[in-house]
């Protein structure tokens, strides 16, 4: 049974923390360790510290794969598995290069939980085509751990970006994610959930919920759908 929960980040303020604690301790239960993934941000000690004093942590001791000679050993041995968020292209090359794909794919496709968020999310993905983030480093493909047959951009927002001048607001007039999107089924077919901030997916066994904020459906050649907070999402993102 595949146990997934997938954030979207932007766990900033005391609420948003307090609907992520509630969730990973209703997923994760009576465990009691970790296994943290790093790899998306350069300072992997300070990444587990950030965590831990943010409270994103939940109250769990967070282990990091960094700190362990054999990182593939180390997620055969883990009670829970939590990838944490920052550049998706150098995580993903962490986990080619460490050899870790295949590992996480097997555990978690065998019961083990798995935590993401924003990157951590998105290689929980197919592929990472539709993260937001720079291609600071090239991995050797873009396929990622496929637990879910769809596509997920993480910290998505609907409509034109404004920026502050003053005590005014003038339209940046950049795309829109609506518009990269369709442009990701221009030569796609998979279907893509956009995540708002602090948005949640949780997947357990064949149902899928959306906790925490809304969300937009994308599918290729249909009109996107939006989607309410503790809506079940199993039949829009089927296959």
């Amino acid at each position: 049974m595949v146990k997934l929960l997938l954030g979207s980040g932007g766990y900033r303020t005391p609420e948003r923390v307090a609907l992520l604690g509630e969730q990973m301790r209703s997923f994760f239960g009576p465990i009691q360790r970790l296994l943290f993934v790093p790899f998306a941000l350069h300072d992997h000690d300070g990444y587990v510290r950030s965590m831990i004093e943010r409270g994103i942590n939940a109250g769990y001791e967070l282990d990091g794969i960094h700190r362990h000679a054999d990182p593939v050993a180390a997620v055969e041995r883990a009670e829970a598995i939590f990838i944490g968020g920052g550049n998706t292209f150098r995580l993903l090359d962490a986990l080619y290069r460490f050899q870790l794909l295949d590992a996480i794919r097997q555990r978690v496709r065998g019961g083990l939980p798995y935590l993401g968020i924003s990157a951590g999310t998105n290689v929980a993905g197919p592929t990472i085509k539709t993260t937001n983030d720079m291609p600071i480093v090239q991995p050797p493909s873009f396929d990622a751990l496929n637990l879910v047959p769809f596509q997920i951009n993480p910290h998505y927002y609907q409509g034109q970006a404004f920026l502050r001048h003053g005590d005014e607001y003038q339209p940046h007039f950049g795309e829109t994610r609506d518009e990269r999107l369709k442009e990701f089924h221009e030569m796609n077919d998979t279907p893509v959930i956009g995540l708002w901030e602090a948005g949640i997916l949780r997947v357990e066994a064949d149902r899928m919920q959306l906790i925490g904020a809304p969300a937009r459906v994308f599918r290729k050649g249909q009109a996107p759908v939006d989607v309410a907070p503790g809506s079940e999402l199993t039949e829009l993102l089927a296959i």
